[in-house]
């Protein structure tokens, strides 16, 4: 690998360890968004209420502070024009009202001696006229009103707030008292509303930066709270892989320390289980290799001697006791049947040791099946449904040991004639052994291939040792295969056999596991 693309695959990596963090199921992406949401609606709701706050105290004092310079002049100036003035005086009465410092425009309405309607308008803000004054504030201005004793003035000061062309204004009118002419004023808001747009800006900015803030202490919040869990997942990920001297660093006395004492206790207590239970079962596959060697030599000199008894028993002299004659053959048959349980149990302790070595060669798959059937014998009650010239990297003896197995088990237990088909791809090799037989029980199928199993009557297996279908399994694990057993339905049972083509990458693996433990054998 180049250094590019070293760099390149860690930047990958490491951005998907950040993602992987940070998916929406993350615990502390849900701490960080929860946060989030509380710091946003808390300075929501902040802003907001100081905005309207401020936004009232603004608008109340200008508009308090206009109204009362606006009634004032009304009483000082307009209350001085004479019942019928004229256009002149008006105007200048107008123009002296908005001589204020709070800049307001006026427009003063009455009618002269003639009858006519006069208007003075100190000329402020483009000519402020009768129409920019809303219809209903008219009419509120010119209603008379009862006076009595709760209401002491026919005529009262009325205001309204309105937006033209996006700019706000405060429009205020009302009457002289005594009759005669009828004031209006124009204020523009501007002022106070770029005030107020400054003041939400500025909750805004406060806002975002609360968020900001509430988001960068949750992440602090989390970091701390979630630390110790993670440490915990990645203990808890070690113990399962087996390394169970995997421990945690106590620290503090909240509630994540008393959780990494109980996972410290609990590993602690796992180890030692496993201790013990590997300790007994090292003596246990010692005891059973160790008593398998002890038997093969009283075996050895017992077939002997069998082979002998045998010798008699077919010759036709007919030297035997006929009497003794059914003894003997028991003899032999047993004799036979515990050398093949003592062959058997030294190959089961050296799967169980992991010393078992694949021996690796270029294998003829139908030559390989036509030698096992014809070593039997079992030419006569085996169809083959094969295509020569498919090869595949094997160990020969034990694929020999597989097929004896599921080739035999077939013609003891099921029906003639067993039917032995092999099917070949670029991959794998698929080795069917089906029989003719009644098929095997549905609750005995999840046991077939566990070890000293005994079926059912239907498929009595008393005569072997049962170990037989568990050693080609073990076999075909060695080989990175498997064997799966069915029902047919067309009837009778079958066994199908997967092979890789090639197994030397397993066989490298083995030699490497084999030079660990050493040869058990």
């Amino acid at each position: 690998m180049t250094p590019a693309q070293g760099g390149v695959r860690g930047w990958a990596a490491t951005r998907k360890g950040h993602l992987s963090r940070l998916r929406f199921t993350s615990l502390r992406l849900r701490l960080v968004v929860v946060f989030g949401l509380v710091a946003l609606t808390a300075a929501v709701s902040a802003s907001g209420i100081a905005y309207w706050l401020n936004r009232e105290a603004v608008l109340t004092r200008t508009q308090d502070a206009v109204l009362g310079d606006f009634r004032q002049a009304m009483q000082t100036r307009a209350g001085t024009l004479p019942p019928h003035p004229t256009q002149d005086e008006l105007q200048h009465t107008a123009g002296q009202m908005a001589n204020t410092s709070q800049r307001f425009s006026v427009l003063l309405v009455a009618k002269d001696s003639d009858g006519r309607t006069v208007y003075g308008s100190s000329g402020g803000l483009d000519g402020f006229s009768l129409q920019d004054v809303p219809a209903s504030l008219r009419a509120a201005v010119n209603k008379r009103q009862p006076v009595d004793s709760g209401n002491k003035y026919a005529y009262h000061l009325y205001w309204q707030r309105v937006v033209d062309h996006g700019t706000p204004y405060l429009v205020a009118g009302t009457r002289v008292i005594d009759g005669g002419s009828t004031g209006y004023m124009l204020k523009s808001l501007e002022p106070e509303a770029k005030d107020l747009n400054s003041l939400a800006w500025s909750l805004g900015i406060a806002t975002g930066l609360a968020l900001i803030g509430s988001a960068l202490l949750a992440q602090a919040a989390a970091s701390t709270v979630l630390k110790p869990v993670q440490r915990l997942g990645v203990a808890a990920r070690r113990l399962g892989e087996g390394k169970l001297d995997t421990r945690l660093r106590v620290s503090g006395t909240d509630e994540l320390a008393d959780l990494s004492r109980t996972f410290n206790h609990a590993a602690e207590a796992l180890e030692k289980r496993v201790d013990d239970m590997a300790t007994r079962d090292d003596a246990s596959r010692r005891f059973v290799a160790d008593m398998s060697h002890e038997l093969r030599t009283p075996l050895t000199a017992i077939t002997a001697v069998t082979e002998i008894l045998e010798e008699e028993l077919e010759a036709e002299s007919g030297s035997m006791d006929p009497m003794i004659e059914p003894a003997v053959r028991l003899v032999v048959s047993e004799t036979r049947r515990l050398n093949d349980l003592v062959e058997n149990l030294m190959e089961v302790t050296r799967f169980d040791a992991g010393t078992a070595r694949l021996v690796l060669d270029d294998v003829d798959i139908a030559d390989q099946i036509t030698a096992c059937i014809d070593a039997r014998a079992w030419l006569d009650a085996v169809d083959l449904d094969f295509e020569r010239g498919a090869h595949a990297r094997l160990d020969p003896r034990r694929l020999d040991v597989i097929l004896a197995n599921l080739i035999g088990n077939a013609l003891k237990h099921g029906g003639s004639p067993v039917r032995v088909a092999v099917r070949a791809t670029d991959d794998e090799i698929v080795i069917a052994v089906r029989d003719h037989g009644p098929g095997i029980p549905e609750d005995v199928l999840p046991h077939v291939f566990d070890r000293f199993y005994k079926a059912s009557a239907s498929r009595p297996r008393s005569e072997g040792s049962g170990l037989g279908l568990s050693i080609a399994m073990e076999n075909a694990h060695i080989h990175g295969g498997e064997i799966t057993a069915a029902n047919s339905p067309e009837g009778g049972a079958v066994f199908t056999l997967r092979l890789p083509r090639d197994a030397s990458e397993l066989a490298e693996e083995s030699e490497k596991d084999s030079g660990k433990n050493g040869d058990a054998s």
